[in-house]
């Protein structure tokens, strides 16, 4: 263990150990460094500039940028036009929801489509003709819808001209009687000479609601008019029943009021009145024979044959829609019951 000196350096000293002496800077970093060393360092600066250079970021690409958010916005712009043409092209009627409340339907279903708005239908022209009656028996003895109206229009026309409590030839101004096309027929069918009026000729009954009750009795003679009897209001009176013949109704049923004229065989005769709304069925006996009679907007008609002469008016009796009876004119005062 002797010789430990002497293997590291020449002399007690060890001059040739690091550190020991010498030329070499000791461990505080006193000294000079030596020539190897400066290399070391040149050396390790020139390594860390490298890596240096390596690590440092390159400078941001301005240009590059700009020109990427310009067509970005370009890309947005144009979504939002083709999101806005979207919009318009769907109606507005496209989507329903439920008032009050979420579009579940929507959801569960898809896109509930409201229904189509058609375009505004334009409203239908007044009516220039009358209304037909509710049923054909109402136009007897072949009269056509046609000839009832025409014969209707005549009258209408008639009563402009003269007043008809007049007579035919009174030539006294008349009250405005309406037009045609406020009336509904009611009953037409021929009627028969006597020795006032000789020859047959028709009787056309229309009846108008608004602006008051009317109800026009149009006698044609040769497919002209000879005389109209003209109501308006209504006939019934606080003692009045639920069915009310009309009071001027005798035109209709009676062949003449001569008293002593013979009857003509046959003959037809014709009924008619107004009923309440709780009156579902009236009969019409005349001659023995009864019939039923029309119910038509509140009104009844009734007409016939007769076959051999009578003294009693019509017997008319109304029943409501169980079959109850609600009306007989034998038990209706103010009902003429004789014929005079």
């Amino acid at each position: 263990m002797t010789d430990t000196g002497e293997r590291y350096g020449e002399g007690r000293h060890g001059a040739g150990r690091p550190g020991a002496g010498g030329d070499a800077p000791g461990r505080d970093g006193s000294g000079p460094p030596g020539p190897e060393l400066s290399r070391l360092e040149a050396n390790l600066r020139d390594l860390l500039a490298e890596d240096a250079a390596e690590v440092r970021p390159a400078p941001a690409p301005y240009p590059a940028i700009v020109r990427q958010g310009r067509q970005e916005r370009q890309r947005r712009l144009a979504a939002t036009g083709a999101a806005l043409m979207v919009l318009t092209v769907v109606p507005a009627a496209a989507y329903a929801f439920a008032a009050g409340g979420s579009s579940d339907s929507a959801a569960k279903g898809g896109v509930a489509a409201a229904p189509r708005q058609s375009a505004p239908a334009k409203p239908s022209p007044a009516p220039t003709g009358s209304a037909g009656p509710a049923t054909p028996g109402q136009l007897a003895d072949g009269i056509t819808m046609a000839q009832a109206a025409k014969g209707l229009e005549g009258c209408l026309g008639f009563g402009r001209t003269h007043d008809p409590r007049a007579g035919a030839g009174g030539g006294k101004p008349a009250p405005d009687l309406g037009k045609a096309g406020e009336y509904r027929i009611l009953l037409a069918h021929r009627s028969a000479g006597n020795a006032n009026s000789p020859g047959d000729g028709r009787y056309i009954v229309a009846v108008k609601d608004k602006p008051q009750q009317t109800r026009l009795i149009c006698h044609l003679k040769e497919g002209k008019p000879s005389g109209i009897n003209i109501s308006t209001g209504s006939d019934a009176t606080p003692d009045s029943g639920p069915v009310v013949p009309d009071m001027n109704g005798g035109k209709l049923f009676l062949q003449s009021f001569t008293p002593g004229e013979p009857w003509v065989f046959p003959f037809r005769w014709g009924s008619i009145g107004t009923v309440d709304p709780k009156v579902a069925k009236v009969t019409v006996s005349y001659g023995g024979a009864t019939v039923d009679a029309a119910i038509d907007h509140g009104w009844f008609a009734a007409t016939g044959i007769l076959e051999r002469a009578v003294t009693k008016t019509p017997h008319i009796v109304g029943y409501d829609a169980q079959g109850k009876q609600v009306y007989d004119s034998d038990r209706d005062r103010q009902y003429q019951k004789e014929v005079s």
